[in-house]
């Protein structure tokens, strides 16, 4: 057999020298890709076809050698290529070519609520996976954020399922333009890590079809090659293999063409797998399942299903269906023979880095135009905070990075500073002096000998002596911080920051907090504090892009992806009293963990807005180094049928001194509905450049899909007639007028 299949492959190979030989079809990308699969599972053996469904290492697919067909190389990391691996393990490869450029979370990445950043997002980090061969980068991540704790909020894009939609759709087309494959993640509710493996998310219809799904399907129906499915249960289902979530909807109501492909771990059952709707079985274990031999044959997607085809457990035709997506997601990434080559760490990606950083900045205050800073009136600053000379791209689960370099805050606002203004620094606090993940290393020594009253004490010596304070703290990718497989365990700034931003303010009261974060926090000294920055984790250029925001080199015009709450009674998960879930015992799947999404519908500013609730900052919110003025909305008519289209027109004036950019955002009201609606609900934006006393009009059309609601009873899309209003704001708060119109 060997011996055959070597012959084999000399012939596909003399084949591809001999100008006159006939390629075979599967082969010859000339030839419509369905005629291609149609082809290739002709030739293959029930053997092959099942090796084809499950992996050979951590992170690669076997393929079908004998057939010329590759292996599928996938890669972790929405937010940069990760380094390589052991073949079998977690731990880092020790190659020394395989940095990458680490880009800005992707809550940063949401926060510019610009489509083009995202695309050139996608397109970058695409370039970088083509370039390091892989076929399927795992990301981007979509879920919802639905409480502050939520150890991946980093990872994903906010709250609103229209904002995560629209900018993931960006993402998946500018990653896919290299020939490389997004994996869409994770499928779906999936909204915190707190026993990720064994939470059942009890959520109706109504809420799947609105909120926790819309962000997947806009990734579908921008073309994602593949999807991953979430470790949780959903409905007492694994939604990995979820009849309903897989079958049901995501290959039946939204035609999905590609290959689901489960997340690191996540099978339990060959028979669910087989029937759920999972294609492609993924980290299941490397140390056999508790056999001898080699262990990915006893992946659930291997020898147990190859045995249950031989003995009739399961149909050939339902395998084929498996095997006709894999091959279609090869043919589309490591079979194109047309894709670009790539690039790595290029001068482009770092100054895509940096300014996707610079546009995702928000300014949540500025008292007293406390920022940017004034070179005539500062002439010491004292910068305090262990964030300040932090290297973060390391650490935090699937998502660290090996970069090529990382410019830490200080570091930044000394190159751009340095020569004008004295910079003094202090750590004021020790948080996590770990400086690796998984072998690899940031080669940073974070020891400090002091205690954490000395700490203080020339924390506060220095702010004393400064004319301005920057604090820069907030998270980092510590467990029950920001990090995979483990929640924060309350809104509070870890390691005593709150009480040191106290003692600070207090000893000079020209302060400016920079949080470095991917979710929200409680801020108690909130009205004692000049200014505050909302910082992310920005990869590379994190230092320049935040000193250039602080000098006002750039105009900060960032806006929250989500709702920033004063504390955890004001989110509904929390509120309504179903986060973290209950604990009980099923008969199939073991010990499991009941949450029932009780907030249903209302999350965030719908909850918000539902219970007149105040939050430390609304949703949609972010200030500039300018201003803008709001004219009067009009809409071209007052009354029309459900498939007319309103067009509604807003003038928009920066009546400051500086160029600026301003987010004008659309909310659709429906007056009356037989169905709980939301206040209102985001249906369109859009980010605009103006001059110093420049005016633009922004038109928003509104069709049928922005006035629609989910009916779970009928399971079907709804517009009922009456009235609506449509809402102009500078966030879900800031409201700058609105027109109504009526549904005949």
């Amino acid at each position: 057999m060997k011996l055959k299949n070597l012959i084999l492959q000399m012939a596909l190979v003399l084949c591809a020298f001999n100008m006159n030989a006939e390629l075979p079809v599967y082969l010859d990308d000339s030839k419509p890709i369905e005629e291609r699969i149609d082809d290739a599972i002709s030739q293959m053996s029930l053997k092959q076809k099942v090796a084809l469904l499950h992996a050979h290492s951590k992170f690669s697919s076997p393929g079908v050698p004998a057939l010329g067909i590759p292996e599928l190389w996938t890669d972790d990391g929405p937010m940069g290529v990760r380094p390589e691996v052991l073949w079998d393990e977690w731990d880092q490869a020790g190659w020394t070519n395989d940095s990458c450029t680490a880009f800005p979370s992707l809550t940063c990445l949401a926060a510019t609520w610009n489509p083009e950043m995202a695309a050139l997002y996608g397109k970058s980090i695409g370039e970088e996976a083509r370039y390091r061969n892989k076929s399927v980068l795992l990301g981007p991540g979509v879920n919802i954020y639905r409480t502050p704790l939520g150890g991946r909020n980093f990872e994903y894009f906010g709250e609103d399922p229209l904002l995560a939609g629209i900018m993931a759709a960006e993402y998946v087309k500018g990653v896919q333009s290299n020939g490389v494959a997004v994996c869409v993640k994770h499928f779906a509710a999936n909204n915190h890590e707190w026993n990720r493996y064994t939470t059942n998310s009890i959520v109706g219809d109504r809420a799947l079809y609105e909120i926790y799904l819309p962000a997947f399907k806009a990734a579908v129906d921008a073309g994602a090659w593949s999807l991953m499915g979430g470790y949780n249960l959903i409905n007492g289902q694994h939604a990995t293999y979820n009849q309903r979530l897989i079958n049901d909807i995501l290959k039946g109501e939204w035609g999905f063409d590609g290959a689901v492909i489960s997340d690191w771990g996540a099978v339990h059952d060959t028979k669910q797998a087989v029937e759920g709707g999972l294609d492609l079985e993924f980290g299941t274990g490397t140390d056999g399942l508790g056999s001898k031999g080699n262990p990915y044959d006893n992946y659930y997607l291997a020898n147990p299903y190859y045995n249950g085809l031989v003995e009739g457990k399961y149909s050939e035709d339902q395998l084929n269906d498996k095997v006709r997506r894999v091959l279609r997601l090869t043919m589309r990434t490591a079979m194109n023979r047309n894709r670009p080559f790539g690039s790595i760490n290029s001068d482009e990606h770092h100054e895509a880095c940096r300014k996707i950083g610079e546009e995702g900045i928000v300014l949540l205050k500025n008292v007293d135009n406390t920022l940017p800073i004034d070179l005539k009136k500062i002439h010491t600053i004292a910068v305090i905070g262990e964030n300040g000379i932090k290297r973060m791209t390391v650490g935090g689960g699937s998502s660290s990075l090996k970069a090529q370099y990382e410019i830490y805050p200080l570091e930044g606002l000394e190159a751009r500073l340095g020569k004008d203004i004295d910079i003094v620094y202090e750590r004021g606090y020790v948080g996590d002096t770990c400086t690796h993940y998984n072998n690899v290393w940031t080669k940073q020594d974070l020891s400090d000998p002091r205690t954490p009253e000395q700490l203080t004490a020339d924390a506060v010596k220095a702010a004393k002596g400064a004319d301005m304070v920057i604090f820069i703290g907030g998270l980092n990718k510590s467990d029950h911080q920001d990090a995979e497989g483990c929640d924060r365990l309350s809104m509070d700034l870890p390691y005593n920051q709150n009480e040191l931003i106290e003692a600070l303010a207090a000893a000079n009261p020209n302060i400016v907090v920079v949080n470095i974060s991917g979710t929200g926090i409680a801020m108690p000294w909130l009205d004692k504090v000049k200014a505050v920055l909302q910082a992310w984790y920005l990869g590379n250029e994190t230092g320049n892009a935040l000193a250039a925001v602080l000098c006002g080199d750039v105009n900060p015009s960032g806006k929250l992806p989500y709702t920033y709450y004063a504390s955890l009674d004001q989110c509904a998960a929390h509120k309504l009293g179903d986060y973290p879930g209950t604990p009980r015992h099923d008969p199939v799947e073991g010990d499991i963990i009941d949450m029932k999404y009780n907030d249903d519908i209302f999350v965030g500013y719908r909850y918000t807005d539902m219970n007149k609730i105040k939050p430390t900052f609304p949703f949609g919110h972010g200030l500039s180094y300018t201003t803008f003025e709001y004219g009067k909305p009009s809409i071209n008519r007052k009354k029309g049928s459900v498939d007319d289209k309103f067009t509604v027109t807003i003038p928009v004036t920066n009546t400051g001194s500086r160029e600026g950019s301003e987010i004008v955002q659309l909310y659709i009201a429906d007056l009356k509905s037989s169905l709980p609606r939301p206040a209102k609900e985001l249906k369109d934006f859009a980010k605009i450049k103006l001059q110093p006393g420049q005016t633009e009009t922004v038109v928003f059309e509104i069709g049928r899909e922005d006035l629609c609601f989910f009916d779970d009873k009928a399971h079907s899309w709804i517009v009922e007639p009456g009235k609506f209003e449509a809402i102009i704001g500078a966030s879900a708060a800031d409201l700058k007028g609105k027109v109504g119109f009526e549904i005949e």
